[in-house]
């Protein structure tokens, strides 16, 4: 124990392994049997926390003893938190560690299922259902997966990249495809590409999604189906870039939702003009009603170009620093996967508990899908929405007084 111990392993997420100690095989070749697989955020802290002092207490006797009989760490490392859930649940299922099983009973692991329709449907199901469920019923399943939340989480995050649906969708088919979180069912054949590739993912194979979604959206511009390979390209962005933060989010949300009075969401939005008379603004929802005198704004002071994604966290981490002022139920930020990454990552910092939600607009500047917590964006759009506007509709007004008072002192 003292050995292993020492092991440094990096500060990146991805899936680590408690090995036995070497064995000789038949063949007289040496082996070690991988005795627990897990996954994480950081694989130095999560490793670290074996070796506590109330590791008893903490992670229970079971995981004491396997660590009795341990004699070396390895890992793989991972580009995502999100791979990091894939790859363990692929390598449990590969290898069947003896404590894996041991620490929780299979029939309580949750699993992936895709099911066999002319649309077929992405479901979580635990294993007792799954044993329940006819395999005519279902195509492919993916698991086990050892944590419920973190999974419910990293199917938020596929769903952004490739939308399907769920046994949700029938009741909320129009709020979904506002927000993208379904495809045109009329085009069957991309709605079936999309389910491709969310088995290729669970099957780890990242690599050879993205290959063919370039094969895909260069196709689509030969054919000048430019709308498809815009879609095309912002999966393979998404691939690219998949956020780690979103998979946190689920600890900054609180696990009931505020339905008391004085529910207060906060909207944050940016104005410049090439980068010139940049400001940002905050606008107030109360109770679903604009709260001008609440209003705020900001004169950037730390950017001198046109880097939107600075001067949002420039004016969150200036009002955040008001503590005298109320903080807020909900922030809503105005931009995509750069902005409400920077929004997450200050609250975490400051650990303060504040949901995050982001309006994404369309080339026309037109709302087109909420990210974030989907419950809250169902319960909220309407206050969202307004919170963004008037963001936008203050930002641009004060933007308009800041450029004129400039150009009149030249």
């Amino acid at each position: 124990m003292k050995k292993i111990n020492k092991i440094k392993l990096p500060d990146k997420p991805g899936v680590y392994f408690f090995l036995g100690p070497p064995k000789r095989s038949e063949g007289g070749k040496k082996s070690r049997d991988i005795l627990y697989i897990g996954k994480a955020t950081s694989l130095r802290d999560r490793t670290k926390s074996y070796f506590s002092k109330d590791l008893m207490d903490t992670r229970g006797p079971i995981l004491a003893d396997m660590l009795f009989y341990a004699d070396k760490i390895d890992y793989q490392v991972t580009d995502s938190v999100l791979e990091a859930i894939i790859l363990e649940a692929n390598l449990i299922k590969k290898h069947q560690p003896k404590y894996n099983t041991k620490e929780k009973s299979d029939k309580s692991f949750n699993y992936v299922v895709i099911t066999k329709e002319k649309l077929p449907k992405v479901l979580i199901v635990r294993g007792k259902e799954l044993q329940s469920l006819a395999s005519s019923n279902f195509s492919s399943f993916f698991g086990p997966y050892t944590s419920g939340p973190q999974l419910r989480e990293a199917i938020k995050i596929i769903r952004r990249i490739f939308p399907f649906l769920d046994e949700k969708s029938k009741n909320y088919m129009e709020f979904y495809k506002q927000i993208n979180l379904v495809p045109d069912l009329n085009d069957r054949q991309l709605y079936l590409q999309n389910i491709k590739n969310i088995k290729l993912f669970f099957e780890g194979k990242k690599k050879q999604i993205l290959r063919n979604l370039k094969k895909e959206m260069n196709a689509y511009s030969k054919l000048r189906e430019f709308e498809k390979a815009g879609e095309v390209k912002r999966q393979i962005f998404a691939l690219q870039h998949i956020n780690d933060i979103a998979l946190i989010q689920s600890s900054l949300q609180p696990t009931s939702y505020n339905l008391q009075a004085n529910f207060r969401i906060e909207a944050y939005d940016i104005a410049h003009m090439g980068g010139k008379n940049m400001v940002g603004v905050m606008t107030v929802i109360e109770d679903g009603e604009a709260n001008k005198n609440e209003y705020r704004k900001f004169r950037i002071r730390t950017q001198d170009n046109a880097n939107d994604t600075g001067a949002l966290k420039e004016i969150l981490e200036r009002r955040l620093a008001h503590s005298e002022w109320i903080y807020p139920d909900l922030v809503v930020i105005d931009g995509g996967i750069a902005q409400m990454n920077t929004a997450l990552k200050i609250i975490h910092r400051l650990n303060l508990c504040i949901s995050v939600v982001s309006v994404v607009k369309d080339e026309r500047h037109k709302p087109k899908a909420i990210m974030g917590d989907e419950k809250i964006a169902v319960k909220y759009k309407r206050e969202i929405l307004l919170a963004n506007s008037e963001a936008h509709r203050f930002a641009i007004s004060y933007h308009k007084k800041m450029r004129n008072k400039n150009f009149l002192s030249i």
